[in-house]
C-alpha cells in the first residue's frame, strides 16, 4: 500500500450565514420541563406507595392522587398550573404519573397471565402479547387503537383481530384497560 500525500494551496470561504429556525428542535416549553422534572423527581421516589402502586399496577385511591399531587407541588416539581395540565392531558394524574414511570415488567405479564392460562397460545400471539407488556412497561399505559398499527400489525397485517377474534380480542382489550383503570382511581 502506497501512502500519498496531496497538497493544495486554495482559501475556503464561507459565504454570509442564515438563520433557519426549527420550531421544533426549540428548546422546551414549560410543560415539557415539567414532565422532564416530573420523571426525574418519581424515579427518584419509586420506593413511595403511590409510585410503587402505579409502577405494580395495584389500584389507586383517592388519597395517593392527593398525594402525588402534594409530592409535585412541595418539592417544586410542578406548579399547580402544571399539575392541571398534566391530569388534563392524561385524562387524570395517575395516569401522567404512570406515563412517566412506566409499569414493572412483572406487573405487565401479570396483568395478561389470566387471560394467556385460558387458552393455548400461538408464537404470533403470544409474541404480540409480549410486545403489549414491552409497551406497558415503557409507558405504563397503552391506546387500545396501537394494536392496529405497527410494529403489531408486522406480526399480522390486521394487528388484534388477525390473531384474536370474539371473545378472546375482548378479553385482551380488558385486561389493557384494566390496567389504564387501576392508574385512574
Amino acid at each position: 500500500m502506497v501512502v500519498v500525500a496531496i497538497y493544495s494551496d486554495f482559501e475556503d470561504e464561507l459565504g454570509e450565514g442564515e438563520l433557519i429556525p426549527f420550531d421544533q428542535f426549540g428548546p422546551p416549553d414549560s410543560f415539557e420541563k415539567f414532565k422532564a422534572k416530573a420523571r426525574f423527581f418519581l424515579r427518584q421516589h419509586q420506593d413511595h406507595i403511590a409510585v410503587h402502586k402505579l409502577r405494580s399496577n395495584n389500584q389507586l385511591t383517592q388519597t395517593d392522587l392527593d398525594e402525588l399531587e402534594r409530592m409535585l407541588r412541595e418539592s417544586g416539581t410542578g406548579t399547580a398550573s402544571d399539575i392541571e395540565r398534566a391530569k388534563t392531558s392524561a385524562a387524570g394524574l395517575g395516569l401522567f404519573v404512570r406515563s412517566l414511570v412506566g409499569l414493572d415488567r412483572a406487573a405487565a405479564t401479570s396483568a395478561f397471565s389470566i387471560f394467556m392460562s385460558k387458552r393455548v397460545l400461538t408464537a404470533n400471539q403470544i409474541e404480540f402479547i409480549d410486545m403489549i407488556g414491552e409497551q406497558l412497561t415503557e409507558s405504563g399505559v397503552m391506546d387500545p387503537v396501537r394494536l392496529y398499527e405497527s410494529p403489531y400489525t408486522d406480526i399480522n397485517d390486521q394487528g388484534l383481530d388477525g390473531l384474536f377474534v370474539g371473545e378472546a380480542a375482548d378479553e385482551l382489550l380488558a385486561a389493557l384497560e384494566n390496567v389504564k383503570r387501576r392508574a385512574a382511581a
